[in-house]
């Protein structure tokens, strides 16, 4: 599975799960809207009140679950950041691409937006017989 095919696949999704983890080590998990860019980066979309905010200011790897139906899914692993400047305008023209009616969010206390940059990736798609499992590291 190439990039391209790979891109595809996420691009379908509008929600995904991102685990992190807390100041004493505790796993934490929560489900998010996300889009996904060509280059595979995931953006999603917090306040800074939530428990992800600060596990990812303080520990920024995080891995994610995307897909869960026809068998196929997407394991990530990779690092959050919170871009600024004309890097954030362009990573939320991509999520509100995706999420027109959260343009209002940017008005909200505390909203911040993570992207998410690959390390690792494995789709696996059990539909198939055998099942596919490719894995990309970057």
């Amino acid at each position: 599975m190439d990039r391209t095919s790979l891109y595809s696949a996420m691009s379908k999704y509008r929600y995904g799960v991102v685990s992190s983890t807390s100041s004493t080590g505790t796993p934490q998990s929560a489900l998010v809207g996300i889009a996904t860019t060509p280059n595979l980066e995931i953006i999603f979309d917090t306040v800074a009140s939530s428990r992800k905010y600060p596990n990812l200011i303080e520990r920024p790897r995080c891995s994610f679950v995307v897909g869960w139906g026809a068998e196929q899914t997407v394991q990530f692993e990779g690092i959050a950041s919170l871009p600024t400047g004309l890097d954030l305008k362009r990573y939320q023209d991509t999520y509100f691409a995706v999420w027109p009616e959260c343009r209002t969010h940017i008005s909200w206390p505390g909203i911040a937006y993570f992207v998410v940059r690959p390390a690792w990736i494995r789709f696996s798609d059990y539909d198939q017989k055998p099942p596919l499992i490719e894995e990309m590291t970057f």
